[in-house]
């Protein structure tokens, strides 16, 4: 299981960096995470959707979706208006929409801790589409107007809220976080990844084009940590909110498309609500 991890790492993180360098990486980019928020999105029905339904609606919800994103790309590559009017909607009405739903609906959903509840839900079924499409969007858009290497140092603070988290956890966690949820999550280990989301921000601010400098230049360095450490319980949500999901329906991954990994939903479940968080705190798309 291990040697299987390890090479489907190794390949996903040699695709991305192909798609972020050379000449035309916008396009491939862009298309990369079109391909991954389409298998996410189906990955989240399928926890959520009744299964008399799933296999079809699933597939027909996911399809839809990247043929949006497909049409975003073109728009946005090519300066047309209806990409204009786009980034518009997006901005001003899905990024503070979807990251409210994602701090008080979510959160709210994971303190409760209703891990017994029917899997069949109807408003997170809903609120899939959204959720996915926008950070999606606010990545794509960071990506154009920012740079490949912003989004990569804003990705990185995922990982390492989760690394630290992680090997925190092993070594000195005790106390349960939720229990209900998530029985291997622990509270020391939950302190490490906000306390290494705050730190990520700060180194990463010495280098020009980070997220880390965009944050302290909009907010000020004191802000800016305590934005990084939201940042870090909004990243640990997203991952007790999928587990949630997850023990609902009785299921240990959301598909099995990643070897060794999961699904693609397992592996960016934390990047789904820090996205939109991070576009507010930082104030680059607005």
């Amino acid at each position: 299981m291990l040697v299987q991890r390890v090479i489907t790492a190794v390949v996903l993180l040699a695709v991305l960096a192909l798609t972020l360098v050379g000449e035309g990486s916008p396009w491939r980019f862009m298309a990369l995470l079109a391909v991954g928020a389409a298998c996410a999105c189906w990955e989240w029905l399928r926890l959520t959707v009744a299964p008399a339904l799933s296999r079809v609606l699933t597939v027909v919800v996911a399809g839809l979706l990247f043929a949006v994103m497909a049409v975003a790309i073109w728009a946005w590559l090519n300066n047309a208006p209806a990409g204009v009017t786009l980034r518009h909607v997006v901005v001003q009405l899905l990024v503070p929409v979807v990251a409210a739903i994602w701090v008080i609906g979510a959160t709210s959903a994971v303190v409760r801790g209703r891990s017994g509840a029917s899997p069949v839900s109807v408003p997170w079924s809903l609120f899939s589409v959204p959720a996915v499409f926008t950070a999606w969007a606010v990545l794509v858009l960071a990506f154009m107007t920012q740079g490949a290497w912003f989004v990569v140092s804003l990705l990185a603070l995922v990982w390492v809220a989760d690394i630290a988290a992680y090997f925190a956890g092993r070594a000195f966690g005790k106390r349960k976080l939720a229990p209900k949820v998530s029985p291997g999550k622990t509270i020391a280990g939950a302190v490490a990844g906000i306390l290494g989301a705050v730190v990520w921000v700060w180194i990463s601010s010495f280098w020009d084009g980070s997220f880390g400098r965009a944050l302290i230049a909009h907010l000020s360095l004191p802000l800016a940590l305590l934005a990084a450490a939201l940042l870090g319980i909004v990243s640990i949500i997203g991952d007790l909110f999928e587990s949630l999901l997850k023990r609902r329906a009785g299921r240990k991954d959301s598909s099995a498309l990643l070897p060794g990994h999961g699904g693609v939903y397992d592996r960016i479940d934390a990047i789904l609500p820090v996205a939109p968080v991070a576009m507010l705190l930082s104030g680059v798309l607005s």
